[in-house]
């Protein structure tokens, strides 16, 4: 670790993370509204942060990293704010959406998330030692453009710098050219119908994407093989047997996607809901640990003991101070539309549990897939349904405000774990370069803030050009939350798919109990699994394409050399992507115009072919001789 007294938080370090944490929250709200999806900001405020402060005489790895990691805390409350607010609207408890309101629940939500990764951070980051491998990936961009390096490391950076400027290049090419220009779909997918009964249907795709082939290198052969295997779980054995047990209609793909959506993905909430409570069983002896690593530090810095600049967090008595007072405006939120003082202490209540669960769940799942690919939905569909059985019992069928307060719930824990997970990439980000935690922290608070100023104007604005859950932005995540909540006060929900996720999560931790048993290198953790079974299968098929990668490489003469240059052409393709993810949606938000870019194609056998050619690039880097 860095041991130089480089300055960290600065004004202009300040002033340049407000601002792309407001410009990144704005563009990823529009991405997440329109496709459902959001992408990790890390990489790309990194790379931002490095080009605009080379324009200053002084600037370094620390201040970059302070930067991003405000920026990307902005990006992330935009997934917990547009998963779930927009719900508000489409169940006809808003008519509009009120800026201050969204303002309040966001802050609220996202400043619950950042005090709750403090301690988290020595729980997963210090003694669990999870990957992270955005973070890591982010890590190895900025010491690439790391301008403060001399002699051989100052001509490997600017080497590094290259391979990762042309991994970038080479993906947010693919990225405007899908996204943007629409030559090829973002998936080739396809389906079969089976000679069994009636006919079962089985469906396979992948998703070509070059930073999912990305992740999966990063996080390697372990999970991406547990990734695939929640996902065949769904689509090679679930849907099929519902297929020929109820039938289907339409062409066999779309019947396929149809049943999945409506029904199996069900199975992976029920999955989550067991891992959840499954890993903070696990994680509770490192989450001990760590807070009381946090109260021993915060000890010897009253007695005057020195505590490494490096392993100083915001000390954890204000943590829980902070804590406390923020159950006031909670309290006040769920008071001002049930109008019952218990309830509302009794939600407060239930959305602190939820929030540091689901918090602590989210942030050990990007730890292992990576913040992108973190099944945030599911855990906010988890709380959501959750809060909406308990305000059944509490307030009966008929109530007509008892999904809005479950959705009012889920907003907040939702925004508490897009913080959660992605905030600890930052966090591994800056254990990797020896940045001091505390100040991270800060401004992690700073980056919430600054995205919840503008969040309430930018939903304001697209719902006037657009209608938010009109066809023209649709609101996916939004809309199934929607569905749950009313789902439960209307007794419609796939209930029996939710148990046998469950009991699927329950047979998987028996199976990882036994492997950790017999001394196995090979172990399934059921979160990794679940977000499998939750994710749309084309998701998971590159990430498994990427984890194989990795290993072939490493069997077959991998180096020391080689693996660092394969980790930084995986940081590059994130990085493009990413990146030209956000740009790309850039000037539809501008002009609220969603056929801004002209489009043409379709080629999906070019976007097929570069896709291939991203995975053989990835694989000779590994295996070249060339040192």
């Amino acid at each position: 670790m860095s041991k130089k007294p480089f300055p960290e938080i600065t004004i202009k370090a300040i002033l340049l993370g407000v601002v792309l944490s407001m410009i990144l929250a704005g563009a990823n709200a529009y991405l997440g509204l329109f496709a459902g999806m959001t992408v990790s900001a890390s990489i790309p405020a990194a790379v931002i942060s490095m080009g605009v402060l080379r324009l200053f005489r002084r600037s370094n790895i620390l201040e970059n990293n302070i930067v991003q990691t405000a920026a990307s805390a902005g990006e992330s409350l935009a997934a917990g704010v547009i998963f779930t607010i927009p719900a508000l609207v489409l169940m006809g408890y808003w008519t509009e959406f009120n800026y201050f309101e969204v303002a309040k629940i966001a802050s609220i939500g996202g400043l619950i998330g950042v005090l709750f990764t403090i301690p988290l951070r020595r729980a997963l980051i210090v003694e669990a030692k999870l990957t992270y491998p955005e973070g890591i990936a982010t890590a190895a961009v900025l010491r690439a453009g790391d301008r403060n390096q001399e002699g051989e490391a100052a001509e490997a950076a600017k080497g590094s710098m290259k391979l990762i400027g042309l991994a970038a290049l080479a993906a947010g090419l693919m990225k405007v050219a899908q996204q943007g220009y629409q030559l090829w779909s973002a998936a080739i997918a396809g389906a079969i119908k089976l000679p069994i009964g009636k006919g079962a249907i089985f469906g396979l795709g992948t998703n070509l994407s070059p930073a999912l082939i990305a992740v999966g290198y990063i996080v390697g052969r372990n999970i991406g093989i547990l990734v695939v295997g929640g996902g065949l779980i769904s689509w090679a054995i679930a849907i099929p047997i519902y297929s020929v047990i109820y039938g289907y209609e339409g062409s066999y793909f779309k019947a396929a996607e149809n049943i999945w959506n409506s029904q199996i993905r069900f199975l992976g909430i029920g999955a989550m809901v067991v891992g959840g409570i499954w890993s903070l069983i696990k994680l509770a002896k490192p989450l001990v640990t760590g807070i009381k690593a946090s109260l021993d530090a915060m000890k010897h810095a009253r007695e005057g003991k020195i505590v490494a600049r490096e392993d100083r967090d915001f000390p954890i008595k204000y943590v829980g101070y902070a804590l406390l007072v923020l159950l006031i405006p909670v309290f006040l939120l769920y008071y001002g539309i049930l109008e019952s003082i218990w309830i509302a202490v009794l939600l407060s209540i239930v959305m602190m549990i939820f929030g540091f669960l689901f918090s602590a769940v989210a942030s050990y799942m990007a730890g292992i897939v990576g913040s992108s690919n973190n099944p945030i939905s599911g855990v906010t569909i988890a709380t959501i349904l959750f809060s909406s059985l308990l305000l059944l019992a509490l307030l009966g069928a008929g109530s007509a405000k008892g999904a809005a307060a479950a959705i009012l719930i889920g907003a907040v824990v939702c925004c508490a774990a897009s913080i959660g997970g992605d905030n600890m990439q930052d966090l591994k980000t800056g254990y990797i370069l020896g940045a001091t935690p505390w100040k991270q922290q800060v401004m992690q608070v700073v980056g919430t803030i600054s995205a919840a100023i503008v969040l309430g104007l930018v939903l304001d604005i697209l719902h006037t050009a657009y209608t938010i859950g009109s066809p023209t932005l649709s609101a996916p995540q939004a809309t199934l939350m929607k569905s749950v909540a009313e789902g439960v006060f209307q007794g419609n929900l796939p209930w029996t798919m939710v148990i046998l996720g469950g009991i699927i999560g329950v047979l998987i931790v028996l199976l990882d109990v036994r492997q950790e048993r017999i001394g196995s290198d090979f172990r399934v953790p059921v979160l990794a699994v679940a977000v499998g079974i939750y994710l749309p299968i084309e998701l998971s098929v590159p990430i498994f394409i990427g984890g194989m990668i990795s290993h072939l490489g490493n069997k077959n003469g991998a180096t020391e050399v080689t693996r660092r240059n394969g980790l930084l052409l995986a940081s590059g393709l994130i990085t493009g992507e990413a990146l030209m993810g956000i740009l790309v949606a850039v000037p539809i938000f501008i002009t609220s115009n969603k056929d801004w870019w002209p489009t043409f194609g379709p080629a999906t056998w070019l976007g097929t072919l570069f896709f291939v050619g991203v995975m053989y690039w990835l694989y000779k880097t590994l295996v070249s001789r060339k040192q």
